[in-house]
């Protein structure tokens, strides 16, 4: 007779490519999901209800109106609470599986954490919109030598590439260095449907299920490109799309943006009109005296989490969390943000 704690995964085990044994290890299995957006909310309710062990959830943001449309996580009662997404989701996915073990974690990925973020897991999952964390993840993965599932969505176009340290293309083989800022489109200029999203996150967690579960030889590690509008699908052999032994990343050594010698303080959030700036050295803020310094200033909320001062001229908001990180929503120009960000919090 299965199990109680079998029972809910009866019709997937019943899968050929599955079974009791496999679930097992499904089940023991610990994933870092980098992001909590449109694609980490459907790659951590699917991992969840598949039953992996462990969940780490990492992001920096909160919850915003124009996220529903393909987060499917939150609600409208999500925006209004102002709570961060990891926190939200984690809620939420304990309700759906309470089996598994759900860490979320309020912070922005960087050099200074990923390694720590990595710590015991068997899989790390890209649920991110910028090349600059994906680079930084391609580092650490690296460095570890821990598999990692890229993907990304733009439009109604999509990508997903599996890594494996050491025996396939990295992130660095295919694309040497992060796209200059205005020479792509981003969510802001194509903007993005909810069903390439779901293909996407529906192929990387295929890629996970067969990793977490000790079939990894089941992979083939192609690029897979699709376009969900136009119904086209295209899988190409990325290993001789850099002549041998010139990798920077995974042949040279070179670790850019693990070292930081390749990082950004202000990241332009996708689709959000809005930039984080990040100080150089984390801080430990007071949130209750930031809140009572901005009383006169305009809209102040807070919460244990973080503060938010929305003002009418110049018309934004800035969230502010305990480790001096914030979001200048208002403005997709670095320059401004770190302005607003010296003006109302300070150097």
């Amino acid at each position: 007779m299965m199990s109680d704690e079998l029972a809910r995964y009866s019709r997937q085990m019943r899968f050929a490519g599955m079974g009791e044994a496999r679930q097992r290890r499904l089940s023991a299995s610990k994933v870092l999901l980098v992001g909590c957006g449109a694609l980490g909310t459907v790659l951590a309710d699917m991992l969840v209800r598949a039953g992996v062990g462990l969940l780490r959830i990492v992001d920096r943001d909160f919850v915003d109106l124009s996220n529903l449309q393909r987060q499917v996580l939150f609600d409208e009662a999500d925006v209004a609470a102002h709570l961060p997404k990891s926190a939200i989701a984690a809620e939420k996915l304990g309700r759906i599986n309470s089996s598994v073990k759900l860490e979320p974690v309020v912070a922005d990925v960087n050099a200074d954490n990923i390694l720590a973020l990595m710590d015991g897991v068997d899989l790390v999952l890209d649920g991110t919109d910028n090349f600059e964390t994906r680079f930084l993840m391609n580092d650490a993965a690296l460095e570890r030598g821990i598999p990692w599932v890229y993907g990304g969505v733009v439009g109604s176009h999509g990508q997903v590439l599996p890594i494996f340290p050491g025996e396939t293309a990295c992130l660095r083989c295919i694309i040497e260095a992060p796209p200059d800022p205005g020479t792509t489109d981003t969510c802001d200029t194509a903007g993005v449907i909810s069903p390439a999203v779901h293909v996407v996150t529906a192929l990387q967690v295929v890629a996970a299920l067969k990793i977490l579960s000790g079939q990894r030889e089941l992979i083939t590690p192609k690029l897979t490109v699709i376009d969900v509008w136009d119904g086209t699908f295209r899988q190409l052999d990325v290993s001789q799309l850099r002549p041998a032994n010139q990798c920077p990343a995974c042949v040279e050594g070179r670790r850019d943006w693990l070292h930081g010698h390749s990082t950004s303080q202000s990241v332009i959030l996708c689709g959000r009109n809005s930039v984080q700036i990040t100080p150089g050295q984390p801080l430990a803020l007071s949130l209750d005296d930031l809140a009572q310094g901005w009383q006169a200033l305009g809209v102040v909320m807070k919460n244990s989490f973080l503060a938010r001062l929305t003002l009418s001229e110049p018309a934004c908001e800035i969230t502010v969390f305990k480790d001096g990180r914030a979001i200048i929503q208002g403005t997709d120009d670095p320059t401004i943000a770190r302005g607003l960000y010296a003006r109302y919090i300070g150097n």
